[in-house]
């Protein structure tokens, strides 16, 4: 499934900001949680096991730890129940903690 966002149907977006993606800059609006921007942005992939299987949304409400990312230099940030914010920074993470790379890999 490819990334964007629906347009339409009645929704009222908050004020559009910028954040950082994986070192590129992206459009999110407050209101939106991090997963949402991220899937949005980049597509259904949020991080990878340690053995580099692919997890995304599942709970969405901070339960299951399947949309874990890095936000702001903190690994393991539950993304479907943290909000964007103006200038907020986001990376793909791998395994427990690590930073990878926009396509899984790990990052160097």
């Amino acid at each position: 499934m490819s990334a964007g966002r629906v347009p339409g149907h009645g929704l009222q977006r908050g004020r559009r900001v910028q954040i950082v993606i994986d070192g590129r800059a992206a459009e999110a609006y407050e209101g939106e949680s991090v997963a949402a921007a991220v899937m949005a942005d980049r597509g259904l992939g949020l991080r990878r096991t340690g053995q580099g299987d692919p997890r995304g949304y599942f709970c969405g409400m901070g339960v299951c730890f399947d949309c874990v990312m890095v936000v702001d230099g903190v690994p393991q940030t539950r993304t479907c129940v943290t909000w964007v914010r103006d200038g907020m920074t986001v990376e793909h993470q791998r395994g427990a903690g690590s930073v990878a790379a926009a396509d899984g890999s790990p990052a160097h």
